[in-house]
């Protein structure tokens, strides 16, 4: 094992998060940690917050709502992903109906998925960002209608997630981390845990 490795093992590590994405992409960094995940965090921000700020504002309140949970020798990771077209924010849809209009606007369309990452412990707390542009091609609506139809992305910021069929038939190319856009930008995140440590 990696030196970086066994020294983030003298830590219990949390990870503050619903998403099954997340929990998959920190297990295969590697590293052994816990699985907290709380329902009804509000995120909502302030109407006038610049959209580069948002991603790292919502991580910090997520982690304020595990702070509970930490203890001595206890690291907690928190993250929030946003979408980015046209600089509005493009959320999560809310019906099926919803995530084919969302699709709709990104056709054609480069957009910017931006993670926001909190690192906290008992006394200190890292913040950093991440973003990655996407570049779709022109979909047609019968491929905006297969793909919500059959996998209904209602828990997916811009309505997709890369790692399905739309990544496979949309995604022209990207620039940055192809984890950012599944939900952690895990190289990243890595470096900002050893350094953290440290």
């Amino acid at each position: 094992m990696s030196k970086d490795l066994d020294r983030l093992k003298n830590f219990r590590i949390i990870l503050g998060s619903q998403s099954t994405r997340r929990q998959k992409l920190l297990a295969e960094l590697g590293i052994k940690f816990n699985i907290f995940a709380k329902r009804n965090i509000i995120e909502t921000f302030p109407s006038e917050m610049p959209i580069e700020e948002v991603p790292l504002y919502l991580a910090k309140i997520k982690s304020k709502a595990y702070e509970s949970e930490i203890k001595n020798n206890t690291i907690l990771i928190t993250a929030d992903t946003v979408v980015v077209c046209n600089h509005e924010i493009v959320g999560k849809p809310k019906s099926l109906q919803e995530a084919k209009t969302i699709l709709s606007k990104l056709s054609g369309k480069r957009h910017t998925v931006v993670t926001g990452v909190s690192i906290r412990s008992l006394n200190k707390e890292h913040l950093f960002s991440i973003s990655t542009y996407v570049y779709f091609r022109e979909l047609t609506a019968d491929e905006i209608n297969y793909y919500v139809d059959t996998y209904k992305p209602l828990d997916k910021a811009g309505a997709y997630g890369i790692q399905e069929w739309i990544g496979y038939i949309a995604v022209e190319k990207i620039e940055g981390s192809y984890y950012n856009v599944v939900g952690l930008p895990v190289h990243e995140l890595y470096l900002e845990l050893i350094k953290f440590v440290n």
